[in-house]
């Protein structure tokens, strides 16, 4: 490794450990503000047993979102991003 790119890469863990202390503020917040999966489902209408079949979930694992014991991660976070983003469409897209 370069030495330029070491002394990079040691200054951003020192920042991180300052951020991380609370003695430096972050210089940029990100935050995600999760899909409330009811609403979302009642919207379009569906039973959960559909809405569950349609995106690929077990019916157990769609209740626990809407009851707020789990969440989806990962792809099923965006999954469920882009259906409220666009629902018609994904749905469309995923039925293809």
């Amino acid at each position: 490794m370069k030495k330029t790119l070491f002394n990079d890469l040691l200054k951003s863990i020192k920042e991180a450990r300052e951020i991380a202390d609370g003695t430096k503020r972050p210089s940029r917040r990100f935050t995600v503000t999760p899909v409330d999966i009811k609403v979302l489902r009642k919207k379009l209408k569906f039973s959960q047993a559909k809405f569950a079949d349609i995106v690929g979930i077990p019916v157990a694992t769609l209740r626990n979102w809407e009851q707020g014991r789990t969440n989806p991660e990962g792809p099923a976070r965006v999954l469920m991003t882009a259906i409220k983003n666009n629902p018609r469409g994904v749905i469309k897209a995923i039925n293809a």
